[in-house]
């Protein structure tokens, strides 16, 4: 799926872990079913619910002498119920 587009690792991201909670970049078109379907899916796990959240830019780009807003991005935070769990980080030895 290309609307999912990467994890994000932040201190809050890494502490929400041991809460069983994973944090996404994702498409802003993509909503919450979608994202729950598609996590359900891809890893078989069970999702217990979700959080989205939209964050503004607050730069901005000039391009041939127009300022232009640059597009803004979506988070979710996904939260498995007990038991389950996604490997994030695997290990390479």
């Amino acid at each position: 799926m290309d609307k999912s587009k990467n994890q994000v690792v932040t201190e809050k991201s890494i502490r929400l872990l041991q809460q069983n909670q994973y944090t996404f970049q994702v498409d802003s078109k993509l909503t919450k079913t979608d994202m729950k379907n598609w996590i359900e899916q891809f890893f078989d796990v069970k999702v217990e619910g979700t959080n989205s959240s939209r964050i503004a830019n607050s730069s901005r780009k000039r391009v041939n002498k127009l300022n232009l807003n640059l597009t803004s991005r979506k988070k979710m935070i996904v939260r498995l119920k007990r038991d389950y769990f996604i490997p994030l980080f695997l290990s390479q030895t």
